[in-house]
């Protein structure tokens, strides 16, 4: 299903249209029917960045997310067969215990990765908003893309080709590009995010299985009474 919501969006866009909306985890890395979807719209050329996002950032859901970024007029460019993946799961402000969202200065520099990657330079138009927020410290662009030039760098960006994401099985999880930065472990939310894709494969196993149970019990109810 969620899959399918996600082909509405592409579908809806025009040669050169954009689009960005979230989805739940599983969504990019689901296998059957919702992989084969996955892989037509990668092999389409219009899956332009993937962002993971933290737990906690909606009230209703609590779970991990990503950021899904289509666009159609990145053909005939250097990125037609690349996708920019980007681990954001460890950038946030934590707002009260159970609530989490991202400071002017975080927000600006995600954007800025996406920028930069796409060729249109440095916007600090949410630092302009809210200059207060700055301190030009962790979160400070240059720091990490120095003269405003991208790169891959380990546990939070990471630039895949066509043939690399179909080598993992045309999954679209940036950590399974991405990687994990020296001295740092792999979050407990990737462990939940693998727990849950699995258990929708499952579950759409078992939907495949009981129908095709059906069919067999169906069939064989024609030939006992032909």
């Amino acid at each position: 299903m969620k899959i399918k919501l996600i082909q509405m969006f592409y579908a809806a866009l025009n040669e050169k249209g954009r689009a960005g909306f979230v989805m739940a985890n599983s969504a990019s890395d689901a296998r059957a029917s919702e992989q084969e979807i996955r892989q037509k719209l990668i092999e389409s050329k219009a899956v332009d960045v993937m962002i993971a996002v933290s737990s906690n950032f909606f009230y209703t859901v609590t779970l991990p997310c990503s950021l899904w970024f289509f666009d159609k007029a990145k053909k005939g460019t250097d990125r037609e067969d690349k996708v920019l993946f980007v681990d954001a799961r460890h950038i946030f402000r934590q707002v009260t215990r159970a609530v989490r969202d991202y400071t002017s200065e975080q927000l600006n520099f995600i954007a800025n990765i996406v920028r930069i990657y796409r060729g249109e330079g440095i916007d600090n138009i949410y630092l302009n908003q809210h200059p207060e927020e700055a301190n030009n410290g962790e979160w400070a662009v240059d720091k990490h893309f120095p003269d405003g030039q991208y790169q891959d760098i380990a546990g939070l960006c990471k630039v895949a080709t066509i043939e690399e994401i179909k080598a993992q099985g045309w999954s679209l999880n940036p950590g399974r590009y991405v990687g994990v930065a020296a001295g740092e472990e792999e979050h407990d939310e990737d462990f939940v995010a693998k727990i849950l894709a699995l258990q929708e494969e499952l579950e759409t196993l078992n939907l495949e299985s009981h129908k095709l149970e059906r069919e067999i019990t169906l069939n064989l109810s024609k030939v006992m009474g032909s």
